[in-house]
């Protein structure tokens, strides 16, 4: 069966925020962005950012992952994504895709994947070699995280995304919490990995161009690979 041409080379609407952005004005440019795709008058869109510094735990009464929550250096925002306690701020590179999952399968567990796809793929650009784990959301270089997800959908309307771990000045907050609930976790950054500084723009061009790729392929109906990434 003839593949549809418009589906093929569906566009990713991609919009650099830029860095220290306030978590909550974020959160909702994004709910405003999730109306407007639920009504059809935008199409699927990647915001990229860096978040002034801020703590945020997911839908969970098991908020343990934050020791002692009021002791936190910086502020704690509760949301409506999946996960425990997490860190974000500088040097940390976060994407939201607001993407109609009606187009993509309408499958969850398969957006989560592409997302780890496209971070591993991105990682494997600066040489580093990163995979999944086993029964653990996220991406990491052999047993340090380096890459955390968290989403939520509404209406097969997707909100909140990964956070990627670029430059070494990000890893210190995550010291006050226990990142995603994962006892005993090293967090690791790209400028870490590598000994290298890494350039912000250059992620973020090299992630957008990946993932791209990764939903026209999604949309053209291939399938993809359920284990491990081979970058």
């Amino acid at each position: 069966m003839a593949r549809s041409p418009e589906v093929e080379t569906m566009k990713l609407d991609v919009q650099d925020l830029g860095p220290d952005l306030d978590f909550q004005a974020t959160w909702d440019h994004q709910e405003a962005l999730v109306t407007e795709r639920r009504a059809g008058k935008i199409g699927d869109t990647l915001l990229l950012l860096e978040h002034a510094p801020v703590y945020t735990i997911g839908r969970t009464r098991d908020q343990s992952s934050l020791k002692n929550k009021r002791q936190l250096p910086h502020p704690l925002v509760e949301i409506n994504r999946g996960g425990e306690g997490t860190y974000h701020g500088p040097g940390q590179l976060v994407g939201y895709p607001i993407l109609d999952l009606a187009n993509y399968h309408k499958d969850l567990h398969r957006h989560l994947r592409n997302l780890e796809e496209a971070i591993i793929k991105t990682i494997a650009s600066f040489g580093i070699t990163a995979q999944r784990r086993e029964g653990l959301t996220g991406v990491w270089v052999e047993k340090r995280k380096i890459a955390s997800l968290g989403v939520g959908v509404r209406s097969w309307v997707t909100l909140h995304g990964l956070a990627l771990n670029v430059q070494q000045k990000c890893l210190g907050p995550f010291q006050a919490i226990t990142p995603c609930g994962i006892a005993d976790v090293t967090m690791t950054s790209l400028e870490r990995e590598t000994g290298t500084a890494i350039s912000m723009n250059e992620v973020k061009t090299t992630l957008a161009a990946t993932y791209q790729r990764i939903l026209n392929r999604e949309a053209s109906g291939k399938t993809i690979p359920t284990r491990p990434i081979d970058a």
